[in-house]
C-alpha cells in the first residue's frame, strides 16, 4: 500500500493543476451527505488530451473533495471550527495528497508517526483488557505526530475547485435522476 501510495503521489504530482477533471466515485451511489443511492460513478471534464496522470489526480482529489462535503456537514451538527485533521491509512504516506487535503479542507492535517492507527488501536484495546495500560486516555496519549501539512492554497482557487466539485456531484445526481431507459438498459444496434 505505501509503494502504492507513493507511485500515485509522483503522478498526482506531476501536472500542474487537474486540468478539469473531476471524479464522483459513487460506484454504489453516493454517501454521506448526498445520500443517493442511485447515482453512479462519473468523470467530467476529459478531452482528447486527458491522460492517466489527470485521471489519478481527480481520483486522489475526490477524496479530499469528499472530505470537505463530510466536514461541512458536520458543521451544522456542531459549529466549533475545525482546527486541525488527524489522518491514518496508507494514503497518509502520499505527501502531496495530504498537502492537497490540507488546501483543499483549509485546516492542517495531521499525520502520525504510525499511519496504521486501526491495527495499533486494536493492539491498544487488548492491552486495555489485559490491564496492561490503565485507560483509553493513557493510550491516547501514545500518539504521537510526524508532521503536519498547514493550507497553502489561494482561497479564490480553493472556492473554484470546490465549485466545480459541486457542479459534478450535481450533474451525477441529476444524471440519475433520469428516466429509466433513458441511460439504463439501452439496447445496442
Amino acid at each position: 500500500m505505501i509503494e502504492s501510495a507513493a507511485a500515485s503521489e509522483t503522478i498526482a504530482a506531476a501536472l500542474p493543476s487537474n486540468e478539469g477533471v473531476y471524479f464522483v466515485p459513487a460506484f454504489t451511489g453516493l454517501g454521506a451527505p448526498h445520500w443517493d443511492p442511485h447515482a453512479r460513478g462519473a468523470v467530467f471534464g476529459i478531452t482528447r488530451g486527458t491522460g492517466a496522470n489527470a485521471l489519478t489526480r481527480a481520483a486522489i482529489e475526490s477524496v479530499c473533495y469528499q472530505t470537505v462535503d463530510l466536514l461541512t456537514a458536520m458543521s451544522t451538527d456542531y459549529p466549533q471550527k475545525v482546527h486541525s485533521i488527524r489522518v491514518d491509512g496508507g494514503m497518509a504516506e502520499n505527501a502531496w495528497f495530504m498537502q492537497f487535503l490540507a488546501d483543499i479542507t483549509g485546516a492542517p492535517i495531521e499525520r502520525p508517526v504510525v499511519t496504521e492507527t486501526t491495527a495499533l488501536g486494536a493492539a491498544g484495546l487488548a492491552a486495555l483488557g489485559a490491564g496492561l495500560v490503565d485507560s483509553i486516555d493513557a493510550l491516547a496519549q501514545r500518539w504521537q505526530r510526524r508532521n503536519v501539512y498547514t493550507p497553502a492554497m489561494k482561497e479564490n482557487d480553493r472556492s473554484r475547485l470546490l465549485a466545480n466539485w459541486r457542479r459534478a456531484v450535481l450533474a451525477t445526481q441529476a444524471f440519475a435522476q433520469l428516466p429509466k431507459g433513458s441511460h439504463h438498459d439501452v439496447p445496442l444496434a
